[in-house]
């Protein structure tokens, strides 16, 4: 098949289960200009480039080229789909109440919250048999994580979910479909989820509380205050980003081990193994597989000129699976040295939430690997979310 329909062929459902051929497929042709005009993008010393390159925008509102309309999630400003300085402003605004240098413990200090919501899930699983690991376990650990961080009460929970499942699907790519109505209804939620959390926060103004809420209403420093519109789409993007990305690590992790049951078992006897593991993990089944950025001046990859304007995607999957990096990349190697993956991105616009995502997945895939020596998939493969960009099991039934 032709390179200009690799795009259209990586986010058709069908291949949610095993994009990678396809990914092969685009290492071999290199910089692939697609039939809608944007050019793809899947080696991984020309993705790392591209990453740092200034040249290279994140507000796809520079997007000049190409017939795909911006969603509302790419149109709102949030600081990762804007460039520095502003970009650099609302990041270091967004991060002091959550990590290094303003709040250097904040992580590490929530490793035995962690651990304890991750025991009363397995406890709450007791003798059955049968679960649904992204039901049961892969999702409400997470959700529970970032809901206590924000400080927004868990049993509001249905509420945002499907919030987020709306802002999620109407930023996916999906070249030769209508996005109106995905868009319509995502612009929807996220006014929905802004007002939601601006009323949460507005009740914390004047009593603060241990929450990065309350820390973000309640900051002293006028020069360092969120604005009122700052301050809601920054609250959106940490909670769906707080916990999408880190179901499908656990769910992905989860489905990795059982396919490798010869790896399983290494790390059941060797349990030092597993930070490493991780990130083998994010290497061989991202939970972002795709980045879209936007040239802001013709930019020359690999002898192909992206022109200025034009859509660049930039399928980190198929960069983690490069042999001109990785050596034999399509084999799982928890014990993998030299893993300078790129699932968290890489350049100004790293996943700031990345050591969160680390703990959280070293902490429940500790807990779940006692319990999967006799597992089996109920279902190889299982069903799959529709999101090509952010990739997992939508459920993932085992029997124990």
């Amino acid at each position: 098949m032709a390179a200009d329909t690799l795009l259209e062929r990586i986010t058709d459902y069908a291949n949610r289960p095993d994009p990678y051929p396809l990914y092969a497929e685009l290492r071999e042709a290199g910089v692939a200009r697609q039939t809608d005009g944007s050019y793809l993008v899947g080696t991984y010393h020309e993705i790392a480039a591209l990453l740092h390159d200034p040249r290279i925008s994140s507000d796809l509102r520079n997007r000049t080229a190409g017939d795909r309309a911006l969603s509302d999630e790419e149109q709102s400003r949030p600081f990762i789909r804007l460039d520095d300085p502003e970009h650099q402003r609302l990041r270091s605004l967004a991060m002091r109440p959550f990590g290094p240098p303003h709040s250097p413990g904040r992580i590490d200090a929530m490793r035995d919250g962690i651990a304890r919501i991750t025991e009363e899930l397995i406890e709450a699983l007791g003798d059955r048999k049968r679960l649904d690991v992204v039901e049961d376990f892969a999702y409400p650990l997470p959700v529970t994580v970032i809901c206590r961080l924000l400080g927004v009460p868990r049993e509001d929970e249905p509420a945002f979910r499907a919030w987020s499942d709306a802002l999620v699907d109407s930023a996916d790519f999906r070249p030769r479909e209508d996005p109106t109505e995905r868009q319509r209804t995502g612009a929807q939620a996220r006014a929905e989820m802004g007002r939601y959390l601006m009323d949460l926060a507005e009740q914390r103004r004047g009593h603060p509380s241990d929450d990065m809420l309350s820390a973000f209403v309640n900051e002293p420093d006028p020069a360092r205050r969120l604005t009122r519109e700052e301050l809601t789409v920054t609250a959106v993007l940490l909670l769906v980003a707080g916990h999408e990305t880190t179901v499908n690590l656990i769910a992905s992790g989860v489905l990795t081990l059982l396919r490798h049951p010869d790896q399983l078992d290494r790390l059941r006897r060797e349990p030092g193994l597993l930070p490493n593991a991780v990130e083998e993990l994010l290497r061989y089944e991202p939970p972002v597989q795709m980045r879209e950025r936007t040239p802001l001046a013709d930019v020359d990859v690999a002898g192909t000129t992206i022109p200025k304007g034009a859509s660049l995607v930039l399928a980190l999957a198929s960069g983690m699976r490069d042999r001109r990096r990785f050596r034999d990349p399509e084999r799982f190697d928890p014990a993998r040295p030299d893993n300078q993956h790129l699932a968290f991105g890489s350049g100004v616009h790293i996943c700031y939430g990345a050591p969160l995502a680390r703990i959280e997945a070293q902490i429940a895939l500790g807990a779940l690997i006692p319990r999967l020596g006799t597992a089996r998939l109920v279902q190889d493969p299982p069903a799959y979310r529709r999101n090509a960009m952010l990739r997992g099991p939508r459920h993932l039934p085992i029997e124990l």
